[in-house]
């Protein structure tokens, strides 16, 4: 749906106006897919990141600052965040025999098999993508790069 419906605004002075609050609109609506579909395992968008950026790392530790730099929300309190995540049994935290001050992070058993369940439903969710071509999807991904860069 257009923009324009959504926010009931009758026209954008020019494009570049109509760009901010459109990507801000699809952003919020991204969010919001993916919190709903996160929500069945008691997980937020940003702790499912980070069990993300752990499997990557597995079966090696990461760093609380290795994790800051990789999140796609880079405002996150990732301290906070991956003590919910050993609350809950997916993440353990280690002080790291190189370094005490450092603390290693590692995903759990738990956190794998969780990881791997929320996949089953992933590729679902993935399907509302595909009201882009392979080719629109190429040239979105060329041109949010562009935009950031």
């Amino acid at each position: 749906m257009r923009l324009e419906d959504e926010i009931k605004q009758q026209r954008f002075t020019d494009a570049y106006r109509k760009l901010v609050p459109n990507l801000m609109y699809t952003g919020s609506w991204l969010h919001t897919l993916n919190s709903r579909m996160l929500k069945p395992y008691g997980l937020s968008p940003q702790q499912y990141n980070i069990l993300r950026i752990l499997r990557g790392q597995h079966p090696n530790p990461a760093t609380v600052q290795l994790i800051k730099e990789r999140m796609l929300d880079q405002m996150s309190n990732v301290s906070r965040l991956v003590e919910k995540l050993r609350v809950k049994g997916l993440v353990e935290r280690r002080t790291c025999p190189s370094d005490r001050r450092a603390v290693d992070v590692l995903i759990t058993e738990a956190g794998l098999e969780l990881l791997e369940k929320i996949g089953e439903e992933e590729a679902q969710w993935f399907e509302r993508f595909h009201t882009l071509t392979p080719e629109e999807a190429h040239r979105l991904n060329e041109l949010l790069d562009k935009l950031r860069g």
